[in-house]
């Protein structure tokens, strides 16, 4: 069984940070998204995977490269321009031969792995195997109406009225069945070739289409609120680990890892939070929730419930809470009335506050 991993796309939803990043390589807890996706793969088993890739690619090889650091063989497959997901199972035909494969959208994260819907596939005889979450707000989903046995009977996208509370999660299992339905559907009004058109063709042609229902935790990381969520329940379950340098005057309190090179001077950390390699943290209060990439600098500064990516430094910020600040991005104090801030800073940015 082989993998195809999506990570292409634009990430609109999180710009500006995406103008000058990939989607899937935001970190949560210091790991990029799409590490933990590549991660639930291997440890189901796969080891071949292809990812398609988009304007972003370069980054994407740079990160992952051959693959051999999770155990894997990684083929690249490029895609020209954002062309549904439905277009990604066509380019990647020569990739996938005649094998089953499990499709995993790179910026889904998913707490509890894909291992129980690989075998569930494997030992199930279907053609298309869809992974589903029950969601409070299904008219924002691809939903997914069931029959009596778990059988998908049919597909909307993003319904106005939804016929059911049941979300497509970015996860898939397909046979090599798939490819006929790729081939036979038109593009969208949205000019992309989707998905749950393919798998509503396989219904309809009497195709095997079953579901699988998500056991963990599972979020689109493509919006800010999902991304710090995810932070947050990974951080929940680290353990302590100081391997860098605390001064006396500094206080460490619940679940803190502090990484090589990292020194804090001064100030008061309360976990859960992570704190990057080479990190310098001075005079400042971080609090739980937050993750400080490598390299950073935080000094007279209260954070909190936030993402702070490499190289980035922070000074005399009174508090920052439920942000995500992009790489090498400088936040400085400028004069005026002390307030809370949030805010989400694309790469190399430069912003003064007033705090």
């Amino acid at each position: 069984m082989k993998a195809l991993v999506l990570a292409g796309g634009r990430g609109t939803r999180l710009r500006p940070l995406t103008h000058t990043s990939a989607k899937q390589l935001v970190p949560v807890a210091n790991k990029p998204v799409l590490f933990y996706g590549l991660e639930a793969i291997r440890d189901a088993g796969i080891t071949s995977v292809g990812i398609i890739i988009g304007d972003t690619g370069a980054e994407v090889r740079e990160a992952v490269g051959d693959g051999s650091q999770f155990g894997l063989e990684v083929t690249y497959i490029p895609q020209e321009a954002p062309l549904g997901l439905a277009h990604c199972v066509l380019i990647a035909r020569e990739f996938l031969g005649d094998e089953p494969f499990v499709m995993y959208l790179g910026d889904n994260f998913l707490i509890g792995g894909i291992a129980g819907l690989v075998d569930a596939f494997r030992h199930g005889g279907h053609d298309a195997q869809v992974l589903l979450t029950r969601v409070a707000e299904p008219q924002f989903y691809g939903v997914a109406e069931l029959g009596p046995a778990g059988e998908i009977v049919g597909l909307q996208e993003k319904p106005a009225f939804p016929r059911s509370d049941m979300a497509i999660v970015g996860v898939y299992s397909f046979s090599p069945a798939i490819h006929e339905a790729v081939q036979a559907i038109t593009p969208s009004a949205r000019g992309e070739l989707e998905i749950t058109d393919a798998i509503q063709w396989l219904i309809e042609n009497d195709y095997s289409v079953h579901s699988h229902m998500v056991t963990g935790y599972w979020k689109d990381t493509g919006r800010l609120q999902d991304l710090l969520e995810c932070n947050r329940m990974i951080l929940e379950t680290v353990e302590p680990d100081n391997r860098g340098t605390v001064d006396g005057l500094s206080e460490i309190t619940g679940r803190v890892v502090i990484e090589p090179g990292a020194v804090v001077e001064n100030s008061v950390l309360r976990g859960p939070i992570v704190v990057g390699a080479d990190a310098k943290i001075q005079s400042s209060y971080v609090g739980p929730f937050t993750s400080i990439g490598p390299r950073c600098v935080v000094q007279d500064t209260e954070v909190e419930y936030s993402i702070v990516l490499d190289d980035s430094s922070i000074h005399g910020v009174s508090r920052l809470a439920h942000s995500l600040i992009g790489r090498n991005v400088e936040v400085s104090r400028a004069d005026g009335t002390p307030n809370t801030y949030g805010l989400m800073v694309g790469d190399h940015s430069r912003i003064q506050v007033r705090a």
